[in-house]
């Protein structure tokens, strides 16, 4: 394998390892910020209104930047109806048209994602909520992490 395919890999591969083990905390910052939630509204008597969108916002960040890591890993859900079964030349072909499959579905979500953030960004886009946050910070960390898959997906 030339060595410029070599180092795409183990660049990709180190940055999404990286990334998702940093990312893979976040779920204690999502439990501290629902315990928070809990504590003042039923404690306190002081019902915040961003917590639980800003709950959601973080597990969305928490999914998308975790998923290039999870495919790394090949610890992502997978139909297993047939796989097993197959011979391993079956499973390699497969495994090779479903990645296109994926690169193409990423892409085109990419896309969406690239036009929809320089949307949020240019028109000052907020959440249709009380707390109404700007929806350009989540739509690019969305954006960030699908190209992260992109690339996860090219270098498996």
């Amino acid at each position: 394998m030339p060595r410029v395919i070599q180092a795409y890999c183990r660049y990709v591969d180190a940055f999404n390892r990286g990334l998702g083990t940093i990312v893979m905390y976040l779920i204690f910052v999502m439990i501290g910020v629902l315990l928070f939630a809990s504590l003042t509204r039923y404690v306190l008597n002081i019902p915040f209104i961003w917590i639980i969108e800003l709950s959601q916002f973080l597990m969305a960040a928490y999914w998308v930047l975790g998923g290039p890591y999870s495919m790394q890993l090949n610890t992502h859900v997978r139909m297993d109806v047939c796989y097993e079964r197959w011979r391993p030349r079956t499973k390699g072909f497969w495994d090779s048209l479903t990645a296109f499959c994926l690169i193409f579905y990423l892409v085109i979500l990419f896309r969406g994602g690239l036009g929809s953030t320089g949307y949020a960004l240019e028109h000052g886009q907020r959440n249709y909520s009380a707390w109404a946050p700007l929806m350009w910070p989540i739509k690019a960390i969305m954006t960030f992490g699908i190209g992260l898959m992109i690339l996860q997906a090219v270098s498996i």
